[in-house]
């Protein structure tokens, strides 16, 4: 006889579809949860970017070590959308949460990350950089024209393969960090999501857009708002997709 009480199946993965006006409850929510402590979210921002732009100034070497960090700061930060969510305390120090919980799989994900933005980059290199190259190399308005058109196979390209990185990445930390999902599991299972809810996403997409546009005007302030209401959509997203079913 089975013991009592029967355990809860193990999370697979298993995604729903949801409408495509769930896109604004998203955000909604992501706004609901920065305006409970505004101000410790703006200071969790800055030293995220911090980090980030701090690896960055570093050539190649800090762009690569910044991509494999992005899944363990990106928990922390749906670490601290869930505990305000459930109305616990929110900490500068929940954004490196990653770093002691989920640790391997975290690293693992931001491994994988990395691999495919350096292939990303070689694809592209090899089918549009050839162009731009010899059409600078010529010199002549037929090589200005060649070189435009190397460069706008190389933004289709890098767009045509981000569009599924993007999709594979977005619940993959989440669904490391909180359900203990291998890391191939996990970004099969985003992508699989996104997938699904392609509609949703396009909302989101176009609003997100309209949002970055202003947040850029004011010399980019209004992202140390926008970034913590992102990271708060991306945690309601995930809720509304994977455990509301």
């Amino acid at each position: 006889m089975e013991p009592f009480p029967i355990p809860a199946p193990a999370f697979n993965g298993n995604s729903r579809v949801v409408a495509a006006g769930n896109a604004f409850e998203w955000l909604k929510q992501g706004w609901a949860l920065f305006v409970v402590n505004p101000g410790l979210w703006i200071a969790m921002t800055i030293v995220l970017l911090v980090v980030v732009l701090g690896l960055n100034i570093v050539p190649l070497v800090g762009t690569l070590a910044a991509q494999l960090l992005t899944p363990l700061l990106g928990a922390g930060m749906l670490l601290a959308c869930q505990k305000v969510s459930n109305g616990e305390t929110l900490e500068i120090a929940d954004l490196f949460a990653g770093f002691k919980q989920n640790t391997g799989n975290l690293v693992m994900l931001g491994v994988l990350y990395m691999a495919a933005m350096l292939a990303i980059l070689l694809i592209v290199f090899v089918l549009g950089g050839g162009s731009m190259a010899g059409g600078l190399m010529m010199g002549r308005p037929a090589g200005i024209g060649l070189a435009f058109g190397g460069l706008m196979l190389a933004m289709l390209i890098s767009l045509a393969l981000s569009v599924p990185l993007v999709m594979a990445i977005w619940f993959a930390p989440a669904l490391v960090f909180f359900n203990n999902m291998p890391p191939v599991e996990a970004l099969k299972a985003s992508f699989n999501a996104c997938l699904k809810n392609t509609l949703p996403f396009l909302v989101y997409g176009l609003i997100m857009l309209v949002l970055m546009f202003f947040a850029a005007l004011p010399v980019g302030l209004g992202f140390l708002v926008l970034i913590p209401v992102i990271f708060g959509s991306v945690y309601a997203s995930y809720r509304d997709i994977f455990v509301a079913n």
